[in-house]
């Protein structure tokens, strides 16, 4: 999924003008909540509240919280279970999930196969319009629900793959074998809804039922918070610590970082690249550096003729100096890419980029005089998500000039509303910043959805590529799949249609009124639970 922590949305502002709007006292920051064992965290204003209709790790910040999965994430990435009792297959196509009995929604309405069966079939049915409609694609019947004919009526409105054997018992037939299923469980999109929501789902929005370990406090207050207490009919096995968080909505990254800096927020996710070094200075140990899966690649358009060579996609990428771009522009703290996985995916290889990711001007100049050379405008595409991307473009730029000789370079800057809709539609002139964050923590998330054939951006096609990512789906064991993936991984490597850059790293901050907070690197971000209120 391409990273959904490139812009900051629209949201409220400082503290004092919460005050002034009457949000409440408790709400203004780490002093308010510390007082009651909750605590505040700042972030941008999510999308939406149910699970299923959001790509925005912003709302999964608090959906999260509100609801429970079959399967999650620990700390590690490795996977545990949550609503579910097992998941189990004998051939990775049919699925056999039992749920742990005695779990209750909210409101007090069991939790039972009915209410995952439900929620999947609404999420999947195309006229509904949610955004994690996708994600529902490999089970069997998801292609009756979404007509590929536009204004085509669908043949059915339940997945027919998905089967409620009895109140805690599901089988779920895949079109094919996948071997990464469980770990697709973990997404978001997969969590259970109760009969209250497919009432009203647009009011039921305001002040979401779930299954989790927290419950709303309130209604969403629209860019300014959202309160959450902890529910105490929860039995699953992650327990608060605390005895509720605040999500507080900010339009700003810099102004919530200022927010931290005054003790007004407890947790802030993600501290502006720009405000790291003075952060380290000012904060200290309360500064929380973490590893990430998200990943920086320069795409090209292989559908033009112009970039059809894979040498000319080799010399622009070894005429590309990533540990200096690296220094000048994120202060060191990246992870220069040696994959196409990031170091905290299992599989991930390192060295297996080589020679394609290491800068190499000379080799590079002959490569791109061996393809030929480029004559005429190359145009370089990112988004005005982030000033940092128009920064590092602008060296490539100057190195591409210097290395290869290219001295025609353009910049197009795409508003980040219109730029995945123009990658999708194959406009791009020229190479492109493509992002990723991992739906899930598989090598398959990395490399399938990126580089497939029927999938990728590109206009890449290879059979070998494709045959060897069936393969990994199928494969009976972790191990053996990681194998089958490693070999597609060395396929697009050696053809490089999109070429890695680097790994960022994320650095959150913490007020001193709070404890035990751990970030990851996954979807689920904040371990709220554990967080201790002092």
């Amino acid at each position: 999924m391409t990273s959904r922590k490139g812009a900051i949305r629209r949201a409220a502002g400082f503290c004092a003008v919460l005050m002034t709007l009457a949000v409440g006292t408790a709400a203004c920051g780490g002093d308010g909540g510390s007082s009651d064992g909750t605590f505040v965290a700042g972030h941008p204003e999510p999308d939406h509240l149910i699970p299923s209709n959001t790509t925005s790790s912003y709302s999964w910040d608090v959906t999260d919280e509100l609801f429970e999965n079959l399967l999650g994430l620990d700390k590690n990435g490795d996977l545990v279970e949550q609503a579910a009792q097992s998941v189990e297959s004998a051939d990775q196509k049919v699925w056999t999930i039992r749920l742990r009995p005695g779990q209750k929604f909210h409101n007090g309405e069991p939790v039972t196969a009915q209410s995952f069966a439900d929620a999947w079939n609404y999420a999947a049915y195309g006229p509904n319009g949610f955004q994690g409609n996708d994600y529902f694609s490999q089970i069997q019947g998801y292609a009756d629900l979404n007509p590929e004919d536009d204004g085509a009526e669908p043949k059915a409105d339940r997945l027919s793959g998905v089967k409620v054997v009895d109140d805690l018992t599901l089988q779920v037939t895949l079109d094919a074998p996948f071997s990464q299923f469980k770990l697709l469980l973990t997404h978001p999109a997969y969590a259970p809804l109760p009969k209250a929501a497919f009432t009203d789902i647009k009011a039921f929005e305001n002040k979401p039922i779930g299954n989790g370990p927290y419950m709303m406090d309130g209604s969403w207050e629209r860019n300014r918070q959202i309160k959450l207490k902890a529910f105490p009919g929860y039995t699953g096995p992650r327990k608060p610590r605390n005895k509720g968080v605040i999500w507080k909505s900010y339009a700003s990254a810099d102004t919530a970082y200022t927010d931290l800096r005054a003790g007004r927020i407890d947790v802030m996710q993600s501290i502006p690249a720009a405000k790291v070094s003075e952060a380290r200075r000012i904060l200290g140990d309360r500064v929380l550096p973490r590893q990430t899966g998200t990943f920086d690649y320069l795409g090209f358009p292989v559908f033009d003729k112009r970039f059809a060579d894979p040498d000319l996609r080799r010399a622009i990428s070894m005429a590309i100096d990533r540990n200096g771009i690296n220094k000048a522009v994120f202060d060191g703290t990246y992870t220069v890419a040696d994959s196409l996985l990031p170091p905290l995916i299992k599989g991930h290889r390192k060295g297996a980029c080589g020679e394609l990711c290491t800068y190499d001007p000379a080799k590079a100049k002959q490569l791109f005089d061996k393809a030929g050379g480029f004559s005429g405008t190359l145009e370089l595409y990112f988004s005005n998500a982030q000033p940092s991307y128009e920064q590092w473009m602008q060296i490539v730029a100057n190195q591409l000039k210097q290395n290869l000789g290219i001295q025609d370079i353009q910049f197009r800057k795409i508003p980040v509303s219109d730029y995945l809709s123009m990658l999708r539609a194959r406009e791009e002139k020229g190479p492109y910043r493509q992002n990723w964050e991992a739906d899930y923590p598989s090598a398959q998330n990395y490399l399938e959805p990126q580089f497939h054939s029927a999938k990728n951006r590109m206009g890449w096609t290879s059979e070998e590529f494709d045959d060897l990512i069936a393969k990994g789906n199928a494969a009976p064991t972790e191990e053996a799949a990681i194998g089958y993936y490693n070999r597609a991984e060395d396929v697009a490597l050696r053809e490089a249609p999109m070429v890695p850059l680097w790994v960022w790293r994320g650095f959150g901050g913490r007020s001193d009124k709070v404890a035990d907070v751990t970030i990851t690197p996954y979807a689920t971000g904040l371990v709220t639970h554990e967080v201790t209120v002092k």
